[in-house]
């Protein structure tokens, strides 16, 4: 699904969404095919559904995102430092 079917079928909520197909460019991440995972009417839920999905498959390219958002711009951010395992 698109970004702008998606905002269509789901105004005003917070989303869980998977990158299905996705691709780097400029430094940004541009979702070609997007699946809705889970709709919630506040961000917190969104966020705790997030943490437990992505702990349990950390490979699947998870986003909360609200759909108050007109484009989906997401910078890609590398990560310094150590990150522990569990």
């Amino acid at each position: 699904m698109k970004w702008e079917e998606i905002r269509t079928h789901y105004p005003k909520k917070w989303l869980l969404i998977e990158a299905i197909q996705a691709h780097s460019e400029a430094k940004k991440r541009v979702l070609n095919d997007i699946a809705v995972i889970n709709v919630f009417s506040h961000s917190k839920k969104a966020m705790h559904d997030y943490i437990h999905l992505h702990h349990d498959n950390p490979k699947r390219e998870l986003l909360v995102v609200h759909t108050d958002r007109e484009t989906l711009d997401i910078t890609i951010r590398k990560w310094l430092g150590i990150r522990g395992n569990g």
